[in-house]
């Protein structure tokens, strides 16, 4: 605790410890703590998120583990929001509990606070506290424009209304329909843990000295400004894909990158659905019998079995250009010439990394903010494809062939090229994202036990 004695001031983050939360958090903070010296930071998430997610021998970063909720003797089985919805009730009183003793372990008070935006009760620790708080929103600026407005848009729509009508009552969402908001949001279980959660978020942000997100400036501009209307500091850091602290060393053991060079620029299917959910059988089937028809080349990234998974004799017909891992470094496979179209689940950092390798999309969403930006990707920018009835069927065929063959995907290679530029503008020195993260530093190293404003 050396290092928490020396320090002059200390930071605690509250991370989500689901999905791809933990992750972009954490490489927000490592930045963070780059930029700023004499800096302690408590990072406090799950103990099976934080094995995951946290690496060893980070100099002014210390992990600190928060009860999961999870009932005594719980078995995991299969149903990835179980486990959120245990979490959600366990929360705040988890992280309060946690943050008294880290402060006794490390006998250091707490001077600022961060967390995964998720948490509206952010607001009411930093009160309690006397210290500023800044969230960090890790999906789309779209997609929290959404959830700030619930209210309006609830008041508009109704629950559980016709899925088809447009949100014209909101400025430049003409071309989104209720379809593609978050489930939950107007539609389903409103009142459910994660609906709940997100609700007071929308309500409570403002109260927020910042809120940070991983985007830039130029990709979703009109909304990015109307966010910045809502909250006294908005401020785009991103994308971090591009400029977080990342290893050298590309774990490839399954030699996807050698297997790539041997194949035709913009030629492979890359696909990968995140590391949460697998689409239904009928899917998989559907979209085995896509490319069998198709004849490209393709690499998939997927977990479990794929003798069990996939129809009998595909793995066979498909040996020569085909291949299917269990895992595979994704940035690295889409920054390769050779891969044409990204077949993927549509989360955020899937769509900033298809950005990063200027490669299209093909989107299969299931559950959050994928259907959103699947419409968006789609219909907004025109760098991807959404699906016909949002499954994958035999129709993934002629998704794939427009892609990889037509006018049309060449177009889409163009817009997604220069989305590409603009990010890498953004993260440069004088770029936009580089300057707000400057302005964010300024707030964290200014603050010493006092709530700015």
């Amino acid at each position: 605790m050396e290092s928490y004695r020396n320090a002059s001031k200390h930071i605690v983050v509250l991370s989500f410890p689901f999905g791809t939360h933990a992750v972009p958090l954490l490489n927000f903070v490592r930045q963070l703590s780059d930029a700023c010296p004499h800096t302690m930071f408590s990072f406090l998430s799950t103990q099976q998120s934080n094995n995951s997610t946290f690496p060893k021998n980070l100099d002014k970063i210390k992990s600190f583990n928060v009860w999961d909720g999870l009932p005594k003797g719980y078995t995991f089985r299969g149903n990835p929001h179980e486990p959120v919805d245990y979490f959600l009730k366990a929360v705040p009183r988890n992280f309060m509990k946690a943050i008294d003793v880290v402060v006794f372990e490390t006998g250091k008070p707490i001077d600022f606070l961060i967390t995964d935006a998720f948490y509206a009760f952010g607001a009411d620790i930093a009160d309690e506290l006397n210290i500023p708080w800044v969230a960090l929103w890790t999906a789309s600026p779209r997609a929290l424009f959404v959830h700030v407005n619930s209210d309006i848009i609830r008041h508009y729509v109704g629950i559980n209304g016709p899925k088809h009508k447009p949100l014209h009552f909101l400025p430049h969402f003409s071309s989104i329909r209720v379809a593609d908001l978050p489930n939950g949001l107007t539609s389903g279980d409103i009142d459910a843990p994660m609906p709940a959660l997100l609700y007071k978020m929308g309500v409570s942000l403002s109260r927020a000295a910042a809120v940070a997100t991983n985007s830039y400036e130029d990709l979703d501009n009109t909304v990015v400004n109307m966010l910045k209307l809502r909250f006294s500091t908005f401020l785009n850091v991103g994308p971090f894909n591009l400029v977080s602290v990342s290893s050298s060393t590309v774990d490839d053991s399954h030699g996807t990158l050698d297997w790539m060079s041997k194949h035709e620029a913009a030629s492979v299917v890359y696909i990968s659905f995140g590391s949460v959910i697998t689409p239904p059988p009928h899917e998989l089937h559907a979209l085995c019998e896509a490319l069998e028809e198709c004849e490209f080349p393709y690499l998939w990234s997927l977990r479990g079995s794929p003798e069990k998974q996939l129809p009998l004799g595909f793995l066979e017909r498909t040996s020569s250009e085909g291949k299917i891992v269990p895992w595979a470094p994704q940035q690295k496979i889409l920054e390769h010439p050779s891969v044409g179209v990204f077949v993927s689940h549509g989360g955020w950092n899937s769509v900033l990394e298809s950005i990063n390798g200027c490669v299209p999309m093909i989107c299969r969403p299931f559950f959050g903010d994928q259907q959103l930006n699947t419409r968006t990707v789609e219909v907004v920018w025109g760098f991807g494809l959404g699906l016909e009835g949002g499954t994958l069927t035999k129709g993934a065929k002629k998704a794939l062939k427009l892609i990889l063959c037509s006018q049309e995907g060449k177009k889409m290679r163009e817009k997604i090229r220069v989305q590409k530029e603009l990010a890498c503008k953004a993260v440069k020195p004088n770029g936009s994202s580089n300057e707000n993260f400057k302005t964010l530093v300024k707030l964290v190293s200014n603050t010493y036990h006092q709530v700015s404003g």
